[in-house]
């Protein structure tokens, strides 16, 4: 199709490189709707890039069940129970092994931990995501992590002495924006969508990612990030903060899960896609002799997928907590992806999962999903451009397992040029492997005020570094 997307993937470090150079170690604790894992990057504050140390992945349905007398607090959209007490000890468990696989010391060389969570259709309200990461934090302390690696420094005095030199913190402190954009409202964002935090995190992920790629991708900029929910953030191109006009809530991998249940090759209840991922994709030939076949699946497919502007009154939309009283009072639109209402039509994705298995194989199920998702990806862009959300040089990331796999980049890129709104699509596009894992390096980054000038995430695309605004901005509130 004459499309070659740029996809980000993070090369290893050697232990001794860890221990000899300004390598500034980030655990990313994140409990999913499908999987939980740790993984452990490390970022060259030399350089700016950001490296990856090791990789847990587990599966959140392997979660031990509630015990007597402890509190069923959320459910993960399968609807496998979880109580306080058995995040925490997931978490835990998960945390020490990825640091002692790694020959790390979980006191001495982690030097940051961030958490988060994209369990949030099991809640009823966006605040009550905050039990959930105390829950996480209640695993991180069990594992050893000290209290004060989880919070911003309060002063130089609490930077390790080997990365003083590395920080502006007497310059700038961290008043809040992550790689230079502003949360919708208040501390995290979480008062008007349920999963902000992951948005928040996948944009700052892809940031760093595209680093790798040679795009820019500052703001404006539209992340989305293809978890089993879906979230990601729509950014304004306004300095030295851009601010978040846009939020994504709804479902994403839930989406080729449903499909794929229809095949009776994975558990009806808590199967998932990736229980069967097929590493090789359909050969040339049959996909050119099949594809009238997979596009028609796909279209039929879409006529069940809702995706528009969230509707004001709702409460949920594609399972997610949502206020869309809030968003509209503060001028956030939130752009929802449905399978009918809250997900009453997954079965008809089942069926016709089913169907195409029965007459087909698993490939040509497959090369379905990739369409798919891939027109997904375009409706959702369609709607912010609509709502005026999209400008002329807005960059375009794209992460998570239902975004980057298969041939679902190459769709993409072919999707969203039919949509004109770029002349190079393929200079402001960007797909990223763990990009909430590279998001967390990014935050913990900016809490500790350990920007890199020479190569700056913030700011506007093809600008400069914005510390100076940033300082200019802050002496300024000081003074009033």
């Amino acid at each position: 199709m004459g499309f070659k997307p740029r996809i980000a993937e993070s090369p290893s470090v050697r232990l001794i490189d860890l221990k000899s150079k300004p390598y500034f170690i980030v655990a990313s604790v994140e409990v999913g709707n499908t999987t939980t894992k740790c993984i452990l990057t490390a970022t060259n504050l030399e350089d700016g890039k950001t490296r990856l140390v090791n990789k847990i992945v587990t599966m959140t349905r392997d979660v031990r069940p509630p015990e007597e007398g402890e509190e069923v607090f959320g459910r993960t959209l399968n609807g496998v129970e979880l109580t306080r007490q058995s995040v925490a000890e997931m978490v835990r468990d998960t945390l020490l092994r990825a640091v002692k696989q790694s020959n790390l010391d979980i006191k001495e060389d982690i030097h940051f931990v961030v958490r988060s969570t994209g369990v949030v259709a099991g809640f009823d309200t966006p605040d009550e995501v905050g039990e959930f990461i105390k829950a996480l934090a209640d695993g991180c302390l069990m594992a050893g992590v000290p209290p004060n690696r989880m919070t911003p420094p309060m002063g130089m005095s609490n930077v390790p002495e080997r990365f003083r030199k590395h920080t502006k913190l007497e310059q700038v402190v961290f008043d809040g924006a992550v790689a230079s954009v502003t949360p919708p409202t208040g501390a995290t964002g979480v008062e008007i969508v349920a999963n902000e935090m992951e948005g928040e995190l996948a944009t700052a992920g892809i940031k760093e990612g595209a680093k790798w790629v040679d795009i820019d991708f500052r703001n404006p900029c539209i992340s989305i990030d293809f978890g089993t929910t879906l979230d990601g953030r729509v950014i304004s191109p306004d300095l030295p903060y851009a601010k978040t006009i846009g939020n994504f809530c709804g479902y994403a991998g839930a989406i080729p899960d449903a499909i794929i249940k229809g095949t009776g090759l994975v558990d009806s209840k808590k199967g998932t896609a990736l229980d069967v991922a097929d590493k090789t994709s359909l050969g040339m030939l049959s996909l050119k002799l099949k594809s009238k076949a997979i596009k028609e699946y796909a279209e039929r497919i879409h006529k069940y997928i809702l995706i528009e502007r969230v509707p004001k009154g709702r409460k949920r939309y594609g399972s997610v907590p949502v206020n869309s009283e809030a968003a509209d009072a503060i001028g956030v639109v939130l752009i929802g992806c449905d399978v009918g209402n809250n997900g009453t039509d997954m079965d008809k994705l089942s069926e016709i999962g089913a169907e195409i298995y029965e007459k087909h194989n698993l490939k040509t199920l497959f090369a379905v999903i990739d369409i798919v998702m891939a027109r997904v990806v375009q409706r959702l862009v369609k709607v912010a451009q609509e709502e005026g959300l999209v400008f002329e040089d807005t960059a375009i990331g794209i992460t998570g397992r239902a975004g980057i796999t298969g041939a679902k980049p190459r769709l993409i890129l072919q999707y969203l040029d039919d949509l004109g709104i770029n002349r190079k699509i393929e200079e402001n596009v960007v797909f990223v492997d763990d990009g909430l894992a590279r998001g967390a390096a990014v935050m913990a980054r900016c809490m500790n005020s350990m920007g890199t000038t020479f190569n700056p995430l913030g700011g506007h695309r093809g600008g400069k570094c914005i510390l100076g605004q940033r300082i200019k901005l802050q002496k300024r509130k000081d003074r009033n």
